[in-house]
């Protein structure tokens, strides 16, 4: 849908209202949502090219370790658990036998064991920045990587923004968080098709590429007037920003990379659909997000982020987990597979975490509880040395016993993949003082890129 709307809601002749007529979609003038999304840079000619991507998939709730790829069968009962392990196609390495796929291919993959560092909260943020929101913040806070990528690399197409997010809107808003832009501003967001009415305004809808034209030439002349008025200079660049936003109106490049009906049925069927149903205040268990963040990489998106499920067990670990690790082993194996057959496992990182471990110890509910002191960690692809486990824990999994790997050790890597030393880069914040992208003690994980 396509409106242009003001303020006060008065209706023209043909049922419009003024309010309509001044909205392009859900993006307001003031704040347009869209145009801030989009970089000012085109590249390429506006032509796809192979590019390194970062697809980044989020835990919400943070899953139970020594379930997953950690277990502890030499521990007592109350530890252990009720799974076994079974063996990969990687000798020495073993993961719970509800990951039957992804023991097929764990050459393609390598699991950290020994995450350490975590703050607690039940949010997403070491997982999408690398920083912990109890340390210092700059002025507007630490950006995300996909806006890092996105404020560095800008497009790769015209018509696709470099960073989106596939999450919902979740009851715990957090949990949905497909990374803040910080101090890098909104026109460094992510695209969010799912938590607004973003995906709405990729396509027209009733109007002509003609009428769209005089809209836009509506639009520029409200941005001339306040740029005149604007003493702050936040008006700079909203042209160009603008100009990508009608880019992407005018193309179908990006709702394509939605429709998964133009993708071969059999390779639908190879990801399964699961359910929309959002998981109490939690994320979905989609499993067609994970086809949809392949299709967006082909598109030109340079990150994706999404969640699936929702992981806090207190209660019931166990059930749960025969519900979701089955779910969680078709969607990351098929994405695996997927970009594998297509010459992208490469250029695409994929990474797998939750915001903490679950207590060695199971309560007397059966669930597991909040255990920041260690926690996992699957990646694949990103041209890395995969096939291996990093670090291990304590005999209960309560405690990194060798190698603790950082957050930002591996988003040191993370960017490494991406092109990008985040050692030595550095961008401005809001008061023009220079930010590493990292800590510069924090190396990429020699294990993965030595």
């Amino acid at each position: 849908m396509l409106t242009i709307s003001s303020s006060n809601g008065e209706a023209f002749c043909d049922g419009h209202t003024r309010r309509g007529f001044l909205r392009i979609g859900s993006l307001g003038l003031a704040g347009a949502m869209l145009p801030h999304l989009l970089q000012a840079e085109a590249q390429n000619g506006g032509k796809a090219r192979p590019h390194k991507a970062l697809i980044n998939i989020f835990l919400a709730g943070g899953p139970p370790h020594q379930d997953m790829f950690d277990l502890k069968m030499d521990a007592p009962s109350e530890i252990r658990g009720e799974f076994k392990p079974i063996a990969t196609n990687v000798d020495g390495i073993e993961i719970c036998e509800l990951f039957p796929q992804l023991a097929k291919m764990m050459d393609k993959f390598s699991v950290i064991r020994s995450m350490v560092g975590a703050h607690g909260g039940h949010d997403a943020i070491q997982c999408l920045t690398g920083r912990t929101p109890r340390g210092p913040q700059p002025p507007g806070g630490w950006p995300s990587i996909g806006s890092v990528v996105s404020k560095l690399q800008g497009q790769v197409h015209p018509s696709v923004p470099p960073f989106l997010g596939l999450s919902p809107k979740c009851g715990h808003d957090e949990w949905g968080d497909p990374g803040k832009p910080g101090f890098l501003g909104p026109s460094h967001a992510a695209f969010e098709p799912f938590r607004g009415a973003g995906k709405d305004d990729m396509v027209l809808d009733g109007i002509s590429l003609e009428r769209l034209q005089d809209r836009k030439a509506l639009l520029g002349s409200f941005d001339r007037f306040r740029r005149d008025i604007d003493s702050s200079g936040a008006m700079e660049g909203m042209d160009a920003f603008t100009e990508q936003a009608f880019g992407v109106l005018t193309s179908s490049r990006l709702a394509d990379a939605f429709d998964l009906s133009k993708e071969d049925p059999k390779t639908v069927e190879r990801y399964g659909k699961g359910t929309e149903k959002l998981t109490a205040d939690g994320p979905w268990k989609r499993l067609d997000q994970f086809l949809m963040a392949r299709r967006l990489i082909e598109a030109g998106a340079r990150c994706v982020t999404l969640g699936f499920s929702r992981w806090d067990w207190h209660g019931g670990n166990f059930k749960r987990a025969r519900e979701d690790f089955p779910l969680l082993d078709q969607g990351v194996s098929a994405l695996m597979q997927d970009l594998v057959d297509r010459g992208m496992d490469k250029d695409v990182t994929v990474i797998v975490w939750g915001e903490f471990g679950r207590t060695p110890k199971i309560n007397p509910q059966g669930g597991r509880d909040h255990w920041p002191k260690v926690s996992c960690a699957l990646v694949g692809g990103g041209g890395m040395n995969n096939g291996q486990v990093i670090g291990a824990t304590t005999r209960d999994g309560g405690e990194a016993a060798e190698r603790p790997v950082e957050f930002q050790e591996v988003f040191s890597t993370l960017y490494h993949n991406l092109g990008i030393d985040a050692r030595r880069t550095t961008i401005d914040d809001l008061t023009g003082r220079p930010r590493y992208l990292i800590e510069n003690q924090f190396a990429p994980l020699p294990e993965l890129v030595g």
